[in-house]
């Protein structure tokens, strides 16, 4: 795998030959299999366009956008209407209620009337909490969300991030860098973005920093705009940590906190940072917090059961 980029002269020229809403990159992308992202330069002095893939598609794809400028100065379209056009699940319509089309061509559609509120409630608000039992969407239906906001543009890139309270957070006592250290706590939230994207897409977007995903200790000090930023099992924070996580938020960006209070892993359990944050921001208005149940459970039928087995157990006092 290779990574080029192509230097865009102004502003002007970028519309045409990016096409609206992208679409020529998408075209692209289809027609010689690789990614293409839009990037800015770091001092903000303009744009490029950077291509990622096997030495070879890279190298048409760039040859290609070449043809393409020089058409524009042509005063032609920047691609004649009989190439290929795209089709796939990427490229459809969404379905009706539908978050997000997986690379597979399946909807992510809310099943329950919790989950369409807590989509809505994401949609519609910087910040939303979504807080039950395993198995309820919380994660899942936020990383659908955070891709059709990518995709739609709303944001660049995408940030999930969790407490790593076996390790104490420590991660420098643990062999290997820092994907290698991570990894073993951070794996449920791949698993998402492969039944999303595709383990290929994955990775591609993950080394280019579309997608990043790390520990919340290695959230101090940044700040974060234009990105959808998820903090999964907040439940393990602590209300430090919560409003550390929280005050990150930069212009033109959402957060979504998800967790369940019946598994924290701290030792002083009532300071967990998620019991403690409705009730701190309890006068702050538009700041949802969606409360899901066993009713909301869509994993196996089973879990439902087992959950509720549980609730009624603790309920008796016996898990004391």
């Amino acid at each position: 795998m290779i990574t080029k980029k192509l230097l865009l002269h102004s502003q002007e020229e970028s519309l045409p030959l990016l096409g609206e809403q992208d679409a020529h990159l998408r075209r692209l992308e289809k027609e010689f299999g690789v990614e293409i992202f839009v990037r800015q330069e770091p001092d903000g002095s303009g744009f490029y366009v950077s291509v990622r893939g096997s030495t070879s598609r890279v190298e048409k794809a760039l040859k290609r956008f070449k043809e393409m400028r020089e058409r524009l100065k042509k005063g032609e379209e920047a691609l004649p209407r009989s190439l290929p056009s795209i089709s796939g699940p990427e490229s459809a319509a969404l379905p009706k209620d539908a978050v997000y089309l997986t690379a597979y061509g399946k909807a992510i559609i809310p099943k329950s009337e919790h989950q369409k509120a807590y989509v809505e409630a994401i949609q519609n608000h910087d910040l939303t909490f979504g807080i039950g039992p395993a198995g309820t969407g919380k994660t899942f239906l936020a990383v659908a969300c955070a891709l059709n906001a990518l995709k739609n543009h709303h944001v660049n890139r995408i940030i999930l991030t969790r407490p790593v309270v076996e390790a104490g957070e420590k991660l420098g006592f643990l062999p290997g860098d820092l994907y290698e250290k991570v990894h073993p706590y951070l794996k449920p939230l791949y698993d998402a973005f492969y039944n999303m994207l595709g383990p290929d897409k994955f990775r591609l977007w993950r080394d280019d920093e579309v997608l990043e995903i790390i520990p919340l200790a290695y959230m101090r000090g940044r700040s974060l705009d234009t990105a959808f930023i998820i903090l999964d099992e907040a439940q393990n924070t602590t209300p430090e940590q919560m409003k550390m996580f929280l005050t990150r938020m930069g212009p033109g960006s959402k957060m979504v906190v998800t967790g369940d209070v019946t598994q924290i892993d701290l030792q002083n359990k009532k300071q967990s940072g998620l019991i403690l944050v409705k009730d701190i921001l309890k006068n702050i208005p538009g700041v949802p917090f969606i409360q899901f149940t066993e009713e909301d459970v869509v994993r196996h039928a089973l879990v439902k059961k087992i959950l509720h087995a549980y609730d009624q157990w603790e309920k008796k006092g016996e898990g004391n």
